[in-house]
């Protein structure tokens, strides 16, 4: 708050440091919580929106070449995250057609199983959408993300102003130092 005081000492960039000090903090502060708040307002809409659209289909294994005879190259036996793997699956699409594509199952899996799978409202594959409890949480991290990252912008553009206005001040005291040098009718250094 010194900065605001009145003081032969103070130079005029010390109050404009403390005006964008005080702006920093406002836009930091209110800015980044307005854009957290939207961000996960958006997150959580966009994941109740997946919610609605996407519905669990059964489906039947129709090839497994993990379980192939001769299983033993790379590609068949490959294993996906969490020890899944891929095959492919044979399901009913909404508008009746029947459709094939591939999704990740337990190793065990054989051909002719039935396993669920999600799909969109055109009946393609599509990700298991997070519950309710998991797009809260995951709306609430991104929005804490979004807070963040715009509050360090905030003052990474408050930085920038205020080491602009320290290369100002030490430009003018080096004048004013080469002036009284000058005067005095010797140079120090």
């Amino acid at each position: 708050m010194w900065r605001w005081r009145r003081s032969p000492l103070r130079r005029r960039s010390d109050l404009v440091e403390a005006w964008v000090l005080l702006a920093a903090w406002v836009l930091a502060v209110v800015g980044g919580a307005l854009v957290g708040l939207v961000a996960a307002s958006a997150a959580h809409r966009t994941f109740d929106q997946q919610r609605a659209e996407r519905s669990e289909v059964a489906a039947t294994v129709v090839e497994n070449r993990a379980g192939a005879t001769g299983a033993g190259d790379a590609e068949t036996t490959r294993v996906a995250d969490g020890d899944r793997i891929w095959v492919t699956v044979r399901w009913a699409a909404p508008d009746g057609a029947t459709r094939t594509g591939r999704t990740q199952v337990e190793p065990d899996t054989r051909v002719g199983s039935r396993v669920t799978v999600w799909t969109d409202r055109q009946g393609a594959l599509a990700a298991q959408p997070l519950n309710s409890t998991e797009a809260l949480l995951e709306a609430g991290m991104l929005g804490a993300m979004a807070t963040a990252a715009m509050g360090g912008a905030v003052w990474m553009c408050a930085y920038a102003v205020r080491d602009q206005l320290e290369r100002r001040r030490l430009a003018r005291w080096d004048e004013e130092w080469q002036r009284l040098d000058t005067r005095w009718g010797r140079t120090t250094g």
